[in-house]
């Protein structure tokens, strides 16, 4: 609901920067962050907001940053690429470039293991943050000293424009794990009881001192890689759009057909309202977006 809010409002009056839409991808992201405890820490990806959401931020502040309204959660600052945070139920936010969650989380994980505490922290990112170097970096700090982390790669196939083939020596992230003696477990990421019993288990190894898991969920990127794009490069489209393989249609087949239109109607009205309250804020203004949470 909230990614078809934003398209529609996208559609309809474009949008000051870059919006990655996470249509198709939902199911890895709700699945994965139910398996966390409120006190988690999450390190989200780029695509969608679907993380934010399951984690229990607040619609409107969510909304908020993506429209750059001054009640965002960063006050406005994260629009386009939005940067959500709240750290409150450990959503930390997201780095400027792809990949610095990597050795973000790391640390996350050290904080986690100096003030032994049973928290464990998700990493998300996408299957072309995987070739980055702070990766490997990551990886082998968190495998020797076994920190508490889960490493969620949504593989949708593409890398931007570039297909996972043409970027990838091996056929799955997930057989990167073996070189860090960690786990390495693939999933269907359209399936999102699936993704959540992969993270349930991976949550319960972290919590135990058992170390890092590495997650990959096999999952489709339905739009382009922002909002607009026209995908030239592509010719899986339909395939894509293929609503048999919809994470939210597969969840619904789950639910009473009943419970599903009332649930569907009832987040349908609190998405519209959220999204009309963070609409009609202020927009943040230029003093507060340079001057504003800057330090020296």
């Amino acid at each position: 609901m909230c990614e078809l809010r934003i398209q529609a409002h996208v559609a309809e009056h474009g949008f000051g920067g870059f919006w990655h839409p996470g249509l198709g991808q939902e199911g890895v992201q709700a699945g994965a962050v139910a398996a966390l405890g409120r006190d988690d820490y999450l390190l989200y990806a780029h695509r969608g907001l679907g993380y934010a959401v399951a984690k229990g931020m607040s619609l409107t502040e969510v909304f908020g940053d993506l429209l750059a309204r001054s009640t965002g959660s960063t006050g406005g600052k994260g629009a386009g690429i939005a940067h959500f945070c709240d750290p409150s139920v450990g959503v930390l936010g997201e780095g400027g470039t792809l990949g610095s969650g990597f050795v973000v989380g790391a640390g996350v994980g050290m904080s986690i293991r100096l003030r032994r505490s049973d928290q464990v922290c998700a990493i998300f990112f996408g299957d072309g943050a995987a070739s980055r170097g702070t990766w490997h970096e990551a990886a082998l700090e968190a495998s020797v000293r076994k920190l508490p982390l889960v490493w969620i790669c949504e593989n949708n196939g593409w890398a931007l424009s570039r297909p996972f083939n043409a970027q990838s020596p091996t056929e799955n992230v997930a057989d990167r794990a073996a070189a860090y003696g960690v786990p390495g477990v693939i999933v269907d990421g359209q399936d999102a009881i699936a993704v959540f019993d992969a993270t349930q288990l991976a949550v319960q190894r972290a919590r135990a001192g058992e170390g890092p898991t590495l997650i990959e969920a096999k999952t489709v990127r339905v739009r382009g890689h922002y909002e607009g794009d026209q995908q030239h490069y592509r010719d899986d489209r339909a395939d894509a759009e293929d609503l048999d393989r919809d994470p939210v249609e597969i969840l619904r087949r789950r639910i009473d057909a009943g419970r599903a239109s009332e649930l569907d109607a009832k987040v349908s009205a609190e998405v519209n309202a959220a999204f009309e309250e963070a609409l009609a804020a202020p927009r943040a203004e230029a003093e507060e977006i340079i001057f504003m949470d800057v330090y020296a």
